[in-house]
């Protein structure tokens, strides 16, 4: 759990009233208020502030909203700029679009400049150009951002091809748009990059899906000419127990569950799932666990665990 200012205000100066740690606010903002930027990045390091981006701080205890995205936002997107990409995503609040280097909480900034010329060429941003119109931009909060449709469609097709799954999900998830209607923008991006991959994945994105893993799980399978898993299939007893899996094939009685590190470590998650899952066998269910070592490089460990899984339950369903 991260920790609160007042734990580490014993190890390291307090912070100014000045200071506007409650909103976000820049390593310079620190300065101006006479806190130097090595006090910044320790107390980061303490859990009592969290990094936004490079060089922008909240308090720790804020909790996250797109308000709070949008303010740290402009304290480093030039006013003619408009968010794109994998930040407009984040922004949007499909925190899962971020690119797997990225620390789960700090994107990279891509920013297209609107006027005619400028690129910006630092650290903190990767600019470029592109065709937006008007229906692409909507204002949040005093910050142009191109919309969760366009959002969508720019990275299903400039994104590696797993990427840009798991993002159509994740943007599909927000509940901004439908499938149909991410469908109907395919026609206006004919001849532009990217755009076969696009009108390849639209079809297979699901909204339903919870992670990245899931759903480059769901692809490498289908890829390989297995049947389409259901993300977060529902299994009910009449005692009214309730099981969610990760994927499913119900008609066999299929599960592929994904067991990453976040919530399949301690001794409590691995007793839950050895239950949960022994429960499922009783009832007639073939349950496959995938790890993350399986989805390395080319995902072929996890696609034949899958397979062989599906095998074991079309022999269980037959008997």
């Amino acid at each position: 759990m991260l920790c609160t200012v007042p734990v580490v205000t014993a190890l390291f100066p307090r912070l100014p009233d000045g200071l506007p740690a409650a909103r976000p606010f820049t390593v310079a903002d620190a300065a101006a208020a006479g806190v130097p930027g090595w006090t910044v990045e320790r107390l980061a390091e303490r859990g009592a502030l969290r990094r936004m981006f490079a060089g922008v701080y909240v308090a720790a205890t804020e909790p996250e909203s797109l308000v709070l995205r949008a303010d740290a936002l402009r304290l480093v997107v030039p006013p003619d700029a408009v968010v794109v990409d994998e930040t407009a995503g984040w922004l949007h609040g499909a925190t899962r679009v971020l690119a797997p280097s990225a620390d789960g909480r700090t994107p990279r900034l891509h920013v297209f400049c609107r006027t005619p010329g400028r690129r910006l060429r630092n650290e903190l941003v990767d600019s470029g150009e592109r065709g937006l119109l008007p229906r692409d931009v909507e204002i949040v909060t005093a910050l142009r951002v191109t919309t969760a449709l366009r959002t969508a469609c720019d990275l299903g097709r400039l994104r590696r091809r797993e990427q840009a799954i798991a993002t159509l999900d994740s943007m599909l998830r927000l509940g901004a748009f439908d499938r149909a209607t991410l469908e109907g923008e395919l026609r206006r991006f004919g001849g532009m990059r990217g755009v076969r991959q696009l009108r390849e994945l639209v079809p297979l994105a699901d909204s339903r899906a919870e992670s990245p893993p899931e759903s480059v799980l769901r692809l490498r399978c289908l890829d390989a000419g297995l049947p389409a898993l259901t993300p977060q299939w529902v299994v009910r007893s009449g005692a009214g127990r309730e099981v969610r899996l990760d994927l499913a094939l119900p008609e066999v009685r299929l599960a592929a569950e994904y067991d990453g590190s976040q919530h399949h470590t301690l001794s409590a998650d691995r007793e839950h799932d050895r239950s949960r899952r022994a429960w499922l066998a009783s009832i007639g269910w073939t349950v496959v666990v995938v790890r993350r070592e399986d989805l390395r490089g080319d995902g072929r460990r996890a696609v034949d665990l899958v397979r062989q899984g599906l095998e074991r339950a079309i022999d269980r369903h037959r008997t």
